[in-house]
């Protein structure tokens, strides 16, 4: 091609798609986006601005130029509670934190970052059951979504049939409407003994389109609730936990998937499983990994150990050891002592990776909004 040619398909291209502006560039962009102020709705409202915005803000390797400490304030972390009530945490996830309050026999669901609280009455029959048999749930978002879904568990027991079955029910803070109850009968063996089945009270995992929840009590399991199927399912756990003396979790498999971690109490030692799928389409556990604590955390096989808490986002998994309060990274095993104290209470740990607009136009006023009040 001539020059005469090539000037005009430069001519040509520069009329079919204008030059790229300074913010077209995601490198400088990104260098802009970093110096944001810190407060929380400068980072959701740019991701609102256009797609490109939006995944690079999204990010998992965005961080912002200030530190952890300087984000979000901390007392934004501090709930203010009316006198009387009685609230217990059911986890976090998306950016909210999920709490029952048991006097009023409601859902609280919490936004720290915006201070916006969502009360949620619960549907008939998952009233408090007390400590025999519990409630749980679970409360999610999808990515870039201001409203919420709200997931209920329980096993209901019927004791003149000695039937036992787990029950689920989704309330949907768009429509303010709860579903039509979902349910699954449990194993024969849940029935048999004094020791009833239900719901753990860990928090879910969320893998995939699913929410998990350990059952414990005369059947060891895991409850799985599909929201693709809108369906409930009990599934076998790889151990004989109890008998073997072990803590254990939920947690995402490397490489996607269903994963399951035990740890043995006393012998220090942590066992990764996850599903895998035959020929048939049976599905059955395989075990991963197996990592001698003792080694890894220079412990004595003697002590004790237990798992405090899952950040199923980040696949971080808490603990409580006798060196101390420790993080582990699920897929490196790399470990972070986070306190020399020896904390063995359970632990619900914040995430929020996607950005999405909180609350009504940003606000940060506490405002509490009544559901099906």
């Amino acid at each position: 091609m001539n020059c005469e040619g090539e000037r005009t398909a430069s001519l040509r291209r520069s009329l079919r798609s204008p030059a790229a502006g300074p913010l077209d560039d995601e490198d400088l962009l990104s260098e802009i986006l970093l110096r944001l102020p810190p407060q929380p709705s400068s980072l959701p409202r740019a991701s609102a601005v256009c797609k490109l915005w939006h995944n690079l803000l999204s990010d998992l390797s965005f961080i912002p130029a200030l530190g952890t400490p300087n984000r979000v304030p901390p007392e934004r972390f501090s709930l203010q509670i009316d006198d009387g009530d009685r609230l217990y945490p059911h986890g976090c996830r998306h950016g909210f934190v999920l709490l029952f309050d048991l006097k009023r026999d409601q859902c609280l669901v919490w936004d720290p970052v915006t201070g916006d609280r969502h009360r949620v009455v619960v549907p008939p029959g998952f009233e408090e059951q007390g400590i025999s048999n519990p409630i749980h749930g679970a409360v999610l978002r999808a990515t870039g979504d201001v409203h919420f879904k709200l997931v209920l568990v329980m096993v209901d027991i019927d004791d003149e049939i000695q039937h036992r079955q787990a029950v689920a029910r989704v309330y949907s803070s768009q429509t303010g409407i709860w579903g039509d109850p979902i349910s699954t009968p449990l194993p024969p063996e849940a029935i048999q003994g004094w020791y009833h089945t239900s719901v753990c009270p860990e928090p879910s995992v969320l893998v995939g389109d699913s929410l998990y929840w350990m059952l414990m009590g005369n059947f060891e399991g895991i409850l799985e609730f599909d929201f693709v199927r809108q369906s409930l399912a009990v599934i076998q756990v790889p151990v004989n936990m109890f008998d073997e003396g072990c803590c254990f979790t939920v947690v995402r498999a490397e490489g996607g998937g269903l994963g399951f971690l035990s740890v043995s109490k006393f012998a220090a030692k942590a066992r990764l499983w996850k599903t895998k799928t035959d020929c048939d389409g049976v599905v059955s556990w395989g075990l991963g990994r197996t990592i001698e604590l003792d080694k890894l955390l220079s412990l004595n096989s003697k002590k004790y150990i237990r798992i405090l808490g899952y950040a199923e986002e980040n696949n971080l998994v808490f603990m409580g050891t006798p060196v101390g309060f420790l993080m582990v990274q699920l897929q490196s095993w790399q470990v972070t002592r986070l306190s020399e104290s020896n904390l063995y209470c359970p632990h619900h740990p914040f995430e929020s990776l996607y950005i999405a607009e909180k609350g009504t136009g940003g606000r940060h006023d506490g405002a509490e909004i009544p559901h099906n009040a």
